[in-house]
């Protein structure tokens, strides 16, 4: 979750002109912080289209899974939408593990970024644990949670990120061909090589 105040590594465009936020209704802010320094912000509650009458104990493997199955419409959004744009975008959720990391592992395997490599990007995050708590604690004390998730849910199981790389690698045609049969166009990841390798 980004901060107005928040100062980036040298080099990354800032603010983001395009801010895609994957949080659902009752985690969201009146305001998104980074509105105010200009940027455009599209919410895509990825959680939402988790079908209701099934329940979630807290397996981060399952809910990767169910994220793959139950929220295509919202990743081909997504993808989508950073195909069109052409802009610095940040993609983020709460704490930015694993709606965020579904989703940008989506992207990298679209423009050809080898699985392991989305793998070790993914693994980063466990060297940030005591950054996202202290995030998800402000938001908790500023009303924007009811409360910190509970520390399994804060865990980096490579093994569900993997088990999400599977799904797209044993789809014909790849990640490509899965995110096609989701219901992207057919030239989804021509556009999205323009939009992020050649801007």
């Amino acid at each position: 979750m980004p901060y107005a105040e928040d100062i980036p590594h040298e080099g990354i465009a800032w603010p983001p002109t395009l801010v895609i936020d994957l949080r659902s209704p009752g985690e969201l802010e009146p305001e998104h912080p980074l509105i105010s320094r200009g940027a455009h912000v599209q919410v895509i509650p990825l959680l939402a289209a988790l079908d209701p009458s099934k329940r979630w104990e807290g397996n981060l493997y399952d809910l990767y899974l169910r994220l793959l199955d139950e929220a295509q419409p919202l990743l081909v959004e997504l993808v989508e939408l950073v195909a069109e744009k052409h802009a610095a975008t940040l993609i983020h959720c709460a704490a930015g593990k694993d709606r965020t990391g579904i989703t940008v592992g989506l992207l990298l395997r679209l423009v050809g970024v080898d699985r392991a490599d989305v793998i070790s990007d993914y693994l980063l995050t466990v060297a940030a644990e005591q950054d996202i708590l202290d995030r998800l604690n402000r938001s908790v004390e500023a009303g924007h949670r009811a409360a910190v998730p509970p520390r399994t849910a804060l865990e980096v199981p490579d093994h569900a990120m993997e088990a999400v790389m599977d799904v797209w690698d044993k789809h014909p045609g790849g990640t490509e061909g899965w995110i096609i049969d989701a219901g992207a166009s057919p030239d989804i990841v021509e556009r999205l090589r323009a939009a992020l390798l050649e801007a």
